[in-house]
């Protein structure tokens, strides 16, 4: 797998916010303020971006037989690491994400990325992947926070649990129109440069 495929999968082709749709428990509960936002996207990253280079490493040494629990315990590991930082260092943060700082471990995107690429791709794959997934989670997490922050104060149904939904939809709508834009745009490059060809070489005696 080439890095261009995994930076551009992680960030933009298959956003795991926008196009997986994985791990919108946290995605849409912790986005109410863009300060939430930040801390468990930051949380997700590291957790996201270390299991994969640690199953990666030790891929080999795992039995097929217990892959998964070997998995869980490793993401479990990292996770409680990002609690116990968050403890100590940003005490407020912590006790504002609740829950959903030590629910990173059940996060489907984590180990989905672990099954489907760490176990079978080498440290630097491994690593792009987990932090190229990481930063797309990341962006649409606080993108939502931003906007529900910003917005509550005029409407305050963006501060509500349907709010979250409404302004994920609003995204996903916007990734949609630019996605297909795109893609014409791509289409009518390739069809200008084959018909130039064409006629290139049509002049050629």
């Amino acid at each position: 797998m080439k890095l261009t495929t995994v930076w551009l999968d992680g960030l933009w082709d298959r956003n795991p916010g926008l196009i997986q749709l994985l791990g919108l428990c946290p995605l849409l509960a912790v986005s109410n303020t863009i300060d939430n936002a930040i801390g468990l996207g930051l949380a997700t990253l590291f957790v996201m971006v270390i299991s994969n280079a640690s199953i990666s490493l030790i891929r080999h040494l795992i039995d097929e037989a217990i892959r998964l629990p070997s998995f869980v315990l490793v993401i479990a590991t990292l996770t409680t690491s990002a609690e116990l930082f968050m403890q100590a260092f940003d005490y407020p943060l912590y006790q504002s994400l609740g829950i959903f700082v030590p629910l990173i471990v059940t996060n489907c995107l984590i180990l989905g990325r672990a099954e489907a690429l760490a176990r079978r791709e080498t440290l630097l794959i491994s690593t792009m992947d987990g932090l190229a997934q990481g930063l797309g989670f990341f962006f649409v997490l606080v993108s939502l926070g931003a906007i529900r922050e910003q917005v509550s104060d005029i409407i305050i149904l963006a501060a509500l649990p349907s709010g979250a939904f409404i302004a994920l939809g609003m995204l996903i709508a916007i990734h949609q129109v630019i996605q297909k834009t795109l893609k014409q745009f791509r289409a009518i490059t390739k069809s200008d440069i084959k018909g130039r060809r064409v006629r290139t070489t049509g002049n050629i005696p």
